[in-house]
């Protein structure tokens, strides 16, 4: 069935709602070159200004997902992924896919790059000697089976349509729209053939969705749109307000996964470890309930912490690196340079503007301004301060680290613009603002 995308523009920007045959004509075309950017650019526009309705964005998801290849790993039994909105060293993915698939749960994967404030999992792993993250799906399948779960990127045989329609977003300033952001995600993780998804929506300066209530929204509407295609799907909502753990970076990321991975989770000054591990178990409960190996959330929390103390999520997760080529041995990339922030007065830490440091990271060589942009996998910042700790004037808040003087020079004002010294006391956010199951 064909119409004429100029009809479909024009019913979209007074508000109509699609059938699925038009939702199905506009995705199909326009992923076989048959209409043009401009046309698609004007109907993107016109979805972020009307919006769409729960059974139009559940057909462009489908259509979405069916626009490339849809994989089966019903062999494998309950598959369990987890998808983050993605935030400032948020490293979680690299913990928890370990953690779940030394429980005998299979963990598949398919992760994303870093662009603008936000890091990426692909940079992140890397950042070890030869990873590689373009195994390939018989590669990925196999290696699911015997190792119990591979981290790869989307490939061109995956969501074609939403590739080319997310560059087009990109460009056009229509990423900021809930239907397409859901349609994005879902078709993704419906292509990659999980049974059961945990989403980790978040919510803050560092996020996209500002606000709890508009990551409560977002979530809501993914989860539906799951429940739609008959998958499991829970979502919680987390912090981001102020940056997980103390890392931000993609080498200096992995570090802190490794020492949470072995054991220790503090140092003896600055910032600690502990949220990136709370998160971290609090995420693998959940996909451990629905992977069926627990009863409770309780019950998968206690086997998810006994998964990271006897050692096994540090065996699976060096089964999974080398079966992917990488090799812990070489060691992870060190910075050249590092240099130290420091307080010009005493009083109350309190992050203002947390997109600011993942800007920083970015004029350090650790983030992307572009898709293309070549990362330096090393620099980063050390993060010592959290939301609401009393100061001393002197006292370090951020080390630095990157490739010289010049880098630290460029992401300095930039960094002083994330944060404030108060001299009220900083409440601090709860690291999980709500589940919803």
């Amino acid at each position: 069935m064909s119409f004429l995308p100029a009809e479909l523009i024009r019913k979209k920007r007074f508000g109509g709602a699609h059938t699925p045959q038009e939702i199905e004509f506009l995705i199909q075309a326009y992923a076989k070159d048959e209409i043009p950017d401009y046309q698609m650019a004007a109907w993107l526009m016109a979805v972020c200004f009307s919006g769409m309705n729960a059974e139009e964005t559940a057909w462009l998801t489908h259509e979405m997902r069916d626009s490339g290849l849809v994989l089966d790993l019903s062999h494998l039994g309950t598959t369990v992924d987890k998808h983050s909105t993605g935030g400032i060293g948020d490293k979680t993915s690299l913990l928890l896919a370990p953690i779940v698939a030394s429980l005998g749960i299979p963990v598949p994967m398919m992760a994303g790059r870093g662009l603008a404030h936000t890091g990426g999992t692909l940079d992140k792993l890397e950042s070890i000697r030869g990873f590689d993250v373009a195994i390939g799906f018989e590669k990925f399948k196999k290696q699911l089976g015997t190792v119990g779960t591979a981290i790869i990127g989307q490939t061109k045989e995956i969501c074609p349509a939403d590739r080319k329609l997310y560059a087009l977003r990109d460009v056009t300033g229509t990423v900021d729209s809930n239907p397409l952001i859901c349609g994005s995600i879902m078709s993704k993780k419906l292509a990659e053939g999980m049974s059961a998804l945990v989403l980790d929506v978040k919510a803050g300066s560092g996020a996209f969705m500002k606000t709890p209530a508009k990551a409560r929204g977002l979530a809501l509407a993914l989860m539906d749109i799951g429940r739609r295609f008959d998958k499991r799907v829970t979502a919680l909502i987390t912090r981001m307000d102020e940056p997980l753990g103390r890392f931000v970076g993609n080498s200096l990321e992995v570090f802190e996964c490794l020492e949470i991975l072995n054991g220790r989770t503090s140092k003896a000054e600055g910032k600690s470890f502990a949220d990136t591990l709370e998160l971290t178990l609090e995420l693998a409960a959940h996909m451990i309930l629905l992977g069926g190996k627990a009863v409770s959330i309780e019950q998968g929390r206690t086997m998810a912490a006994a998964a990271l103390a006897d050692g096994s999520a540090l065996h699976k997760f060096t089964e999974m690196t080398t079966a992917q080529g990488g090799d812990l041995a070489a060691g992870l990339p060190a910075a050249k340079y590092s240099e130290e922030v420091r307080a010009v007065e005493g009083g109350y830490f309190k992050f203002t503007d947390l997109e600011k440091i993942g800007l920083a990271c970015v004029h350090l060589g650790a983030g992307r301004a572009f898709q293309k942009d070549a990362l330096d996998l090393s620099a980063g910042l050390e993060v010592y301060c959290e939301q609401g700790q009393k100061i001393e004037a002197g006292q370090i808040l951020f080390k630095i680290h990157c490739a010289g003087a010049a880098k630290a020079q460029a992401a300095g004002p930039v960094l002083l613009e994330s944060f404030t010294i108060s001299k009220t006391p900083v409440t601090r956010s709860p690291l999980i603002h709500e589940v919803l199951t």
